[in-house]
């Protein structure tokens, strides 16, 4: 069993195993409460689940794209869960789990997956179905895309207002049975450098 964090875009939370699938859920797609919340939905997820952490195999974080606040509450919750009960932690792309989900749903062709990047920027990908282990085959991306300007796609566009947590454990737990782990590296896609960077300093004359 996989507890599994997301707040690329609102907050999702979620306790999945591989045979019994999505346990338990939960989240909200509000874009400015990821600190104040995700303790709270971890804590609920597991209750939901009736699992309690030590039960747990691993820890899976959604990497993003998304907005620097907002993603590494996320990313860091995961990894302090992770370390607090001694279990590993595994990255997964976030647009990768919306795929999964829309695929996984009945969904079928080409899928371009959409989230906001804020400053009025899209962050987009492109998949094609899914392959033999069940992963998402993305062709393209993540890249970003002014709003006005996302290239246009021969299959069906999903803007996605929230990653599900559910997802991102599943993909994780796919991934780890077709041992194929990692399936994404271990750093936040961001797509953009912060908007604040260390300052190189003054020299001192003397």
């Amino acid at each position: 069993m996989l507890l599994a964090i997301d707040t690329s875009t609102g907050t999702s939370v979620a306790v999945v195993d591989r045979d019994g699938g999505i346990l338990a859920e939960t989240g909200t797609d509000d874009t400015m409460r990821h600190a104040e919340v995700v303790g709270g939905f971890i804590r609920d997820a597991l209750a939901g689940a009736g699992v309690r952490a030590r039960e747990l195999s691993g820890v899976a974080g959604g990497m993003g794209p998304g907005p620097f606040t907002g993603l590494r509450v996320g990313i860091a919750a995961a990894h302090a869960f992770a370390l607090g009960i001694g279990r590993p932690f595994v990255p997964v792309a976030s647009h990768d789990a919306v795929a999964w989900s829309w695929y996984h749903d009945g969904g079928s062709g080409r899928l371009q997956v959409v989230t906001d990047a804020r400053r009025r920027e899209f962050a987009v990908s492109d998949y094609d179905g899914l392959d033999g282990d069940g992963l998402p085959v993305r062709v393209d991306g993540p890249s970003l895309s002014p709003r006005d300007d996302v290239p246009p796609t021969t299959g069906i566009r999903f803007d996605a207002h929230l990653v599900p947590a559910g997802a991102v454990g599943m993909l994780a737990e796919l991934a780890f049975a077709a041992r194929r782990l990692p399936i994404a590296e271990d750093a936040p896609l961001y797509l953009r450098a912060p908007d604040v960077t260390p300052s190189a300093g003054k020299r001192v004359l003397r």
